[in-house]
């Protein structure tokens, strides 16, 4: 077998049954397993994935175990010569894998490699591609100072090592996961990447950003950004210092302050919504009686639409490919416009209006051709 990729869910249903579709469309020509581990949901997930991906592999944990453990759950029974690590609200291309396997038979020494990765309104994330958060970049970024933690050295469209890759994906050979032991089960959650990457990169080997690829990351909704997150961000720095360096009582008090200030430092996830949207549905479309629904129009292009006015997109996964949708969101330069997507045979779409807000979930009425948002 080629590939596995492994899917970590938590109380994500709606975001994962969409990354679930665009994966197995994904996978269509490549020998290949789908592993969803999921950490005690409370959610109708599980029920989900028997019910429509009877295919996909299921781990149900009793109790949420963290992002390195249940990885490396899924990763024990996992038979695929690559591993590709991906977060549930990520959205894949028909060619992300592809791209991701010709790259690294490209490459003789390659550890990770990632891709470039884009908000639900097209935005780029930075952390896409970072550097090695040595504790002056964790002080800097305490106080919202990025410029060091990302890797700007690096264009957005290029292909080149890197020290971190995020964890939304990962993508790498077997044996390499293998030998590294895989992820560190110290790290509950946040760090692990950062912890991997250094540890791919002490046995000489690169990590590589693929920016020729893009996917959607719906950033915020697998893990909702809090002052809580802000801290647990902080004490797995505070694990990997010690881990990896020499430290002292002087360098422990300055990382356990920081750890102690980080909830006092965080900002809001939440965007202000937009007011008065229409909704605007992209061609073709899998049902007419959408049209019925007042105010909304359909579109061919995203430059039909009227300029100066707020637009809700919603992309019909049944009849668009995923490639079309990320191609369109990711050009899109109107301000103005957020998206959704529908995935197939379902009753709602889901999106993310910006990567400092949890991303949004919107059901169609049943009854009658109305949506709400």
């Amino acid at each position: 077998m080629k590939l596995s990729v492994v899917i970590l869910n938590y109380n994500v249903r709606y975001f994962l049954e969409l990354c679930l579709q665009s994966v197995q469309v994904a996978l269509k020509d490549i020998p290949s397993e789908i592993i969803v581990v999921d950490n005690n949901s409370s959610d109708e997930s599980c029920a989900i994935v028997k019910l429509n991906f009877p295919d996909v592999k299921l781990i149900e944990n009793k109790d949420n175990v963290g992002f390195s453990k249940a990885n490396n759950q899924a990763v024990a029974v996992a038979k695929g010569q690559y591993i590709c690590i991906l977060n549930p609200d990520v959205v894949v291309a028909e060619n992300t894998f592809h791209d991701l396997i010709n790259f690294s038979k490209s490459k003789a020494k390659h550890g990770i490699i990632g891709c470039r990765l884009i908000d639900g309104s097209g935005i780029f994330l930075p952390e896409s591609k970072r550097n090695f958060p040595t504790i002056s970049i964790a002080f800097q970024k305490l106080f919202g100072i990025g410029k060091h933690y990302y890797a700007h050295h690096v264009s957005p469209l290029e292909n080149k090592p890197v020290d971190v890759l995020p964890g939304a994906l990962m993508f790498l050979k077997r044996s390499l996961y293998d030998n590294l032991g895989g992820f560190d089960e110290d790290f509950f959650m946040y760090g692990e990447d950062i912890d991997l990457s250094f540890r791919v990169q002490k046995l000489g080997l690169n990590n590589y950003y693929l920016g020729t690829t893009t996917i959607i990351h719906f950033k915020g909704e697998s893990t909702a950004k809090n002052r809580m997150q802000s801290k647990r961000f902080f004490h797995a720095m505070k694990l990997f210092y010690q881990k990896h360096f020499n430290t002292n009582i002087f360098l422990d008090a300055l990382i356990s302050l920081m750890t102690s200030l980080a909830p006092y430092f965080s900002i809001s996830n939440q965007s202000k919504k937009q007011a008065s949207k229409r909704i605007a549905f992209m061609k073709p479309l899998s049902n007419q009686k959408w049209l019925e629904i007042k105010d909304v129009i359909a579109i061919d292009a995203l430059d039909d639409l009227p300029q100066n006015n707020h637009f809700e997109v919603v992309f019909d996964a049944e009849t668009i490919t995923f490639s079309s949708i990320i191609n369109q969101i990711d050009s899109t330069e109107n301000k103005l416009i957020t998206f959704k997507i529908r995935p197939k045979s379902s009753t709602y779409c889901v999106g993310s209006d910006s990567s400092r807000q949890r991303g949004e979930v919107v059901q169609f009425d049943k009854s009658e051709p109305r949506i709400y948002f």
